[in-house]
């Protein structure tokens, strides 16, 4: 694998992404939703997944047990365009676009993953809220069992989420901290 080669095979994806660390979990054939108890479930043991891969069952990666904040920049049909939002918050805050691993999903989204300091709370958001632009949400370790987002690997009606860019997960950055507070808000 190279740094930043795209993964499209489910096996590889699925297994590029527990190389970096993160806690999975499986998910019913097909869905994005998890079954209850989601979170007594995730392992980052490579055999349990790839029996799950063999099933069928969607992969999630789980925040708390990962301990990583996810920003899912979305792009929907309601014209909000979580890329071209997040763009605009580096542009703001006079920052690169953050190198770190990014999984893809069908609708031309995208996941961005980070390692979350110490003492740094950060909840999830939906639908925009979490104030950083149209069409970005977070999903966080919360307070209590925190968020989750579909892994590479998982395929839904719309298609396949796979590894965008295969590169250790970088810390949170410093300038992002103090834009999200326990909230997920913007302080």
């Amino acid at each position: 694998m190279t740094t930043t080669s795209a993964i499209a095979d489910r096996t590889a994806a699925a297994l590029a992404v527990l190389a970096r660390g993160l806690a999975l979990f499986d998910l019913p054939p097909g869905e994005k939703r998890p079954e209850s108890g989601w979170q007594q479930r995730t392992t980052t043991d490579p055999e349990q997944v790839r029996r799950w891969l063999a099933a069928g069952r969607n992969l999630g990666v789980g925040c708390r047990a990962s301990a990583v904040v996810g920003l899912d920049l979305d792009r929907h049909g309601d014209g909000a365009d979580g890329i071209a939002s997040f763009e605009a918050l580096c542009s703001r805050y006079g920052q690169p676009w953050p190198a770190t691993l990014t999984t893809a999903t069908p609708r031309a989204g995208l996941h961005l993953y980070f390692g979350v300091p110490a003492d740094a709370v950060v909840l999830s958001t939906s639908g925009g809220t979490a104030g950083l632009g149209p069409g970005i949400d977070t999903r966080g370790p919360g307070r209590r069992s925190g968020g989750y987002l579909l892994a590479a690997g998982s395929v839904v009606a719309a298609g396949t989420y796979t590894v965008a860019r295969d590169c250790p997960i970088a810390e949170l950055p410093a300038w992002l901290v103090p834009v999200l507070s326990a909230s997920g808000r913007p302080r």
